[in-house]
């Protein structure tokens, strides 16, 4: 009885009046008590009692004994289990990916000279329909989720690449097409054995562009998706991000791949879209026949295949949940978060675009707690200049009005792609060169990104955050480069804000350790739960090896977070969370316990967040802060909340 099965049981025992209990091995605990559920111990092939005693004890025990005979609702059902991507269910018919393949013979060609211009037309034609995915990319989901067609584009002028093409067909007269396969499979075979994982993930985008130049070459198109009709699960290999970009997205229900991880394009535009994804759920799944029915669990990493009706009513159940509370979470979007003893939270929106903040304003955000500015960086050949940023910060900021904007300085490094920077590889980036290091280190870049923030600023509520800040030497530079920016630009004679407050993102343990003396010269704390997690865990979340380490529901860095609050607040400073545990449901009753002031999450998750802290006292919050704080796993801290607020990951609050 680990967590989710221990959390079901307790969840069906409370519906009845009668006390009911589980003996097991001579000990005994209520069947209503997670904790003491848990603590049993209670292993594959243990033998167990169920005891019931009131006015409907054989109601209970006919209930819990069904529960645990359909092995807590699994039995004699086929579920393929992946790695959980993107939250939700989706319930429909499979669409298998069936891509034909390019078929490139290879032959020796007899004009050489006309081949290489063969191969430069088809190269800008690829460049043309790179630009063009590369717009609606941006419009559907923000510039930060096109960067990656950026990156494709200098793929195709990559000078190494071009040379190694060109030598294939003058020196060796091979067709352009697999002179073209042969150059890339070489890059993407050294990228697949690197140790990184996220590196390794980006084979795949150099397979994906030279296969589109190959495609303009043939003057084909080899589209996975020519048969799909009709709103479908869409199972494939893996996808690239080229398929994300072109696909019918009203035909799509969900995803799941044999391949890839959580940060494959398939797995980050999946949670961008609000889609259920399973990924990494091996060959097994390239097995299912298109047309037959199965079940998406995005959250539990499952796909159900071929369910019977009572596995089908579960999950419509709980699909329905899901469904109604997010429709009643939407209609109230717009109303502001007050806890029942009165106490107003503000939830903003993490956003990396103008079409990002009209979104986050759709969902109701009150602001915005996280403005990514590498937006402007990642894919770019040359540095934006000052008047660009400018203008692209003014334009985010304009559509905001009046609400509060925290505008978070440039966070890069060797882990990210921004060509110009031209950053050494480093052995581990995540420990190297990157925030605030790097900013400090080339100084021209961080002081042109201020002067553009200063000028844009005017006339709005602007908040600068510093992020990766180790050290108060590292934020007294900052602070220092600021004010010498405000001054060039007020002898300048530029109109100019005046310096808002000034945030440090709380992301190294180091930080954290020092945070009465970083209150002294800090106005307000951004914890980065994504970061945070895995310096403290001392495991890398690009490492599938290590992934499930990398929690932000380990005790260790929920201890953390309240410790950063207390210390914090006793000096007058408010704290915001602005990883990906803000948005999530069984997170947010432990955060509000904690004391946390503001959270900050994808605009998607915002209706929903806003319905569960309405839902929520402060007494009861921090009773069920406290309970996890005293577990030794994520999964028995997730059991507590689920326990304390049935279905609330489901939205059912």
């Amino acid at each position: 009885l680990h967590a989710r099965p221990a959390a079901l049981l307790v969840q069906a025992a409370k519906r009845f009046a009668s006390d009911i209990s589980i003996v097991v091995r001579d000990q005994a605990a209520s069947a209503k008590s997670i904790l003491g559920v848990l603590a049993l111990g209670v292993d594959r092939g243990s033998r167990i009692t169920i005891r019931a005693e009131g006015e409907d004890a054989e109601d209970a025990l006919a209930s819990l004994t069904r529960l645990i005979e359909t092995n807590f609702g699994e039995l004699g059902v086929r579920a393929l289990r992946g790695l959980p991507s993107s939250r939700g269910i989706a319930i429909g018919p499979v669409y298998r990916c069936c891509r034909a393949g390019l078929l490139c013979e290879p032959r020796v060609v007899i004009d050489r000279a006309a081949e290489w211009a063969r191969f430069e037309a088809a190269l800008e034609g690829a460049r043309d329909q790179l630009a063009a995915v590369h717009a609606g990319v941006s419009d559907d989901f923000g510039a930060g989720h096109a960067a990656i067609f950026n990156a494709q584009a200098m793929m195709l002028e990559d000078p190494e690449l071009v040379q190694g093409v060109r030598s294939a067909i003058e020196g060796r007269g091979l067709n352009a097409e697999c002179a073209l396969l042969d150059t890339t499979e070489a890059y993407a075979e050294k990228l697949g054995s690197l140790d990184d994982e996220y590196l390794r993930g980006r084979a795949a985008d150099v397979r994906d562009v030279a296969a589109r130049v190959v495609r303009v070459l043939l003057g084909v198109d080899d589209s996975p998706f020519v048969g799909l009709t009709e709103p479908s699960v869409i199972i494939a290999p893996d996808l690239t991000p080229s398929d994300i970009a072109l696909l019918d997205k009203s035909l799509v229900l969900g995803f799941c791949t044999a391949e890839g991880g959580p940060t494959s394009h398939a797995a980050i535009l999946a949670r961008a879209l609000g889609l259920p994804a399973v990924v990494g759920a091996g060959s097994d799944v390239l097995g299912l026949r298109s047309g037959m029915l199965v079940v998406l669990d995005g959250g539990e990493g499952a796909l159900v295949v071929d369910p019977d009706e009572s596995t089908l009513d579960e999950y419509r159940a709980r699909q329905g949940t899901i469904g109604g509370a997010l429709a009643e979470a939407r209609a109230h979007a717009h109303e502001p978060v007050v806890t029942r003893e009165g106490r107003r939270v503000e939830v903003l929106a993490n956003i990396g675009s103008v079409a990002e903040a009209r979104v986050a304003l759709e969902a109701g955000a009150a602001g915005v707690g996280l403005l990514r500015t590498e937006f402007l960086y990642l894919g770019r050949t040359r540095m934006p200049d000052e008047d660009e940023q400018y203008h692209a910060y003014r334009a985010i900021l304009d559509a905001l009005g009046d609400r509060p904007v925290v505008l978070r300085t440039l966070d890069l490094g060797s882990d990210k792609g921004a060509p110009f920077l031209s950053l050494p590889r480093e052995s581990n980036p995540f420990l190297g060169v990157r925030g605030i290091r790097l900013g400090l280190s080339r100084p021209e870049l961080l002081r042109t990104q201020l002067r553009a923030a200063l000028r844009a600023s005017v006339g709005h509520d602007v908040r600068l955050l510093f992020p990766l800040v180790a050290t108060l030497g590292e934020l007294r530079a900052a602070r220092t480069l600021l004010e010498e920016c405000r001054a060039e630009l007020v002898a300048e004679g530029c109109a100019v804000a005046d310096v808002g407050p000034i945030g440090v993102m709380i992301e190294v343990p180091a930080a954290a350790l020092i945070i009465d003396k970083l209150a002294l010269e800090a106005d307000f704390f951004s914890i980065g739960t994504n970061d945070l997690s895995q310096y403290v865990m001392a495991a890398d979340r690009t490492n599938a090896g290590v992934a499930s380490l990398v929690s932000g529901f380990q005790p260790a860095v929920l201890r953390l977070v309240r410790d950063i609050i207390r210390v914090a607040h006793d000096h007058g400073r408010r704290v915001g969370l602005c990883g990906e545990l803000a948005g999530e449901p069984l997170a947010i009753p432990i955060l509000l316990g904690l004391g946390l002031d503001e959270f900050s999450m994808t605009p998607l998750a915002i209706p929903l967040a806003k319905q569960i802290l309405r839902a929520l006292s402060l007494s009861q919050a921090e009773a069920i802060a406290q309970t996890a704080l005293d577990m030794d796993s994520p999964e028995a801290v997730q059991a507590v909340v689920r326990s304390q607020m049935p279905g609330v990951d489901m939205g059912g609050v």
